[in-house]
């Protein structure tokens, strides 16, 4: 019966309007059912009454085409505004500045929990503008290696590049692949016993701690072992505790390899001594270092400048260092604010070497392979363009905990986020972003479409942007968002168009 009724009042209303030409007629959204005074209100969709004066042409509605809005829902949209205070934005951010990460404000809760309006928009997310990333300053850097890759993890570019995808020899930068299977796989307690296998069939000047067959060392121990003083039979074990053997570990790094991207890389052994089958490239090898200096693990082990390694049946307690120069802060190749880094070395490979530096809020990789006693120099090189472009705030660039970094938007699948420069994200909150006002809900996600909060109706843009000032189309309703947001009610719109208790446009209203 109401479906029946309501078909004959939309029949009825667009017979009035065709006699004028009027582009649309009553325009809303979903309605509450409970009105501020008890009265009844009209359900979703149905027809509101035209207040036409007799003898009067119906008037034409807001100067602005047909939109493609929600579809309305019974007793979901808005309903009658009482004094509820408009959404206010907790924050003001830019995605275009460095920000200071010591002093990123946390944005507030604005109120009531996400409620999402009729037919909620796909999630097409912001249309704002990328942040302007810092752009590396003078000429780029010659370097003699071979190849070389610079590499920004921070924003996934790559600065400078030579030769990056030639197959070369690794030597021992294959230990941080090592090291990122050995920490996904174990615990640090886990007791690795050395084989006959592992400790021995070296080739001639390989480093070792003279470990042999029966050692038990931890996953720990060992662990410094590997990546300090670079020992290949603790390698081999590392990689027979967590493989069951060599070939079977190879198969993991292999099959990790793959997992992060590279594309051009061949591993057989886990610590890169010479195999004509065992490659991999400068761009692969950045992918690798990225995914090792993300772990904390690793980079708090690569980075310890001194560690007493337990005896064992051939040597007693002994001190472990890394070969890293650019580690030492007395030294006169060290790198203000390195993560870590690998070194390596063989006949074939010549040298190679692995840093990561992170400045300014801005994580940059640099791998060299294929040198000939320039790894250092050709490194510092590449770092120092990569950093170039960076700049400091003076008033927190004596604070060595201090660093710059950027706000950003993230997308997510379809959703978008918004993570602030210090690494925490927005949820639950109203910020205004390069000047625009967006919603998130408690798990962060960005909102489009009708939301509620309170007593009041906002619209948020395909691009997440909320809509002031503007006219709105529902189905084949019209509705007019104020400028602070909020669905108008009970008002005249540019003296000329009426919008009822509801939100609705009401063809045919007089003063």
């Amino acid at each position: 019966m109401f479906k029946k009724a309501r078909i004959m009042a939309f029949a009825l209303t667009f017979a009035l309007a065709a006699a004028q030409p009027a582009r649309a007629d009553i325009l809303i959204t979903p309605l509450d059912t409970s009105h501020e005074n008890g009265q009844d209100v009209q359900q979703p969709g149905t027809e509101q009454q035209v207040n036409q004066q007799p003898g009067m042409g119906q008037q034409q509605g807001p100067d602005l085409q047909p939109e493609n809005g929600p579809q309305p829902q019974a007793q979901t949209g808005p309903g009658f505004a009482t004094a509820s205070p408009p959404l206010v934005s907790s924050g003001s951010y830019s995605t275009k500045e460095p920000v200071n990460t010591n002093t990123v404000p946390q944005a507030e809760t604005p109120g009531a929990g996400s409620q999402t309006g009729p037919g909620m928009e796909s999630q097409a997310g912001p249309q704002v503008q990328e942040p302007q990333l810092p752009v590396p300053q003078g000429e780029k850097p010659q370097i003699e290696a071979q190849a070389g890759i610079l590499y920004d993890a921070t924003n996934d570019r790559v600065l400078f590049e030579k030769n990056a995808d030639t197959k070369l020899f690794p030597a021992s930068i294959t230990k941080l692949m090592t090291a990122i299977l050995v920490v996904e796989n174990t615990k640090p307690n886990e007791i690795v016993t050395y084989s006959k296998t592992a400790t021995t069939n070296l080739e001639s000047g390989a480093v070792t701690l003279s470990l042999t067959e029966g050692d038990q060392v931890s996953v720990l121990d060992s662990m410094y072992g590997l990546l300090l003083r670079s020992a290949n039979e603790v390698a081999n074990g590392l990689a027979e505790h967590v493989g069951g053997s060599i070939a079977g570990f190879a198969d993991m790094m292999n099959a990790k390899a793959q997992a992060l991207g590279c594309t051009n890389t061949h591993f057989v052994n886990p610590n890169g001594l010479n195999n004509p089958d065992h490659y991999t490239t400068c761009r692969d090898m950045a992918k690798i270092a990225k995914a090792a200096y993300a772990n904390e693990t690793i980079c708090r082990i690569g980075s310890t400048l001194s560690y007493k390694f337990p005896a064992t049946k051939n040597a007693s307690e002994r001190t472990i260092a890394p070969g890293h120069k650019m580690l030492y802060p007395n030294d006169s190749r060290y790198y203000e604010g390195i993560v870590g880094g690998k070194t390596g070395y063989t006949s074939l490979a010549g040298n190679t070497l692995v840093t990561c530096v992170e400045r300014n809020g801005m994580r940059l990789i640099a791998v060299v392979m294929k040198a000939n006693g320039t790894h250092y120099t050709d490194t510092k090189k590449m770092l120092d363009y990569g950093f170039s472009g960076t700049t400091s705030d003076p008033d927190t660039a004596s604070d060595p905990n201090s660093t710059a970094s950027y706000n950003r938007w993230i997308q997510d699948g379809e959703i978008w986020r918004f993570e602030f420069a210090n690494g925490t994200r927005a949820a639950n909150c109203l910020i205004t972003v390069d000047g625009k006002d967006y919603l998130f809900d408690a798990e962060g996600r960005m909102l489009t479409g009708w939301q509620v909060r309170g007593d009041d109706w906002y619209y948020f843009e395909t691009s997440g942007a909320m809509a002031k000032n503007e006219w709105k189309q529902d189905a084949q309703y019209w509705f007019y968002l104020g400028s602070d947001g909020r669905m108008v009610r009970n008002a005249w719109i540019d003296n000329q168009y009426y919008v009822g208790a509801d939100g609705a446009w009401i063809t045919g209203a007089t003063k």
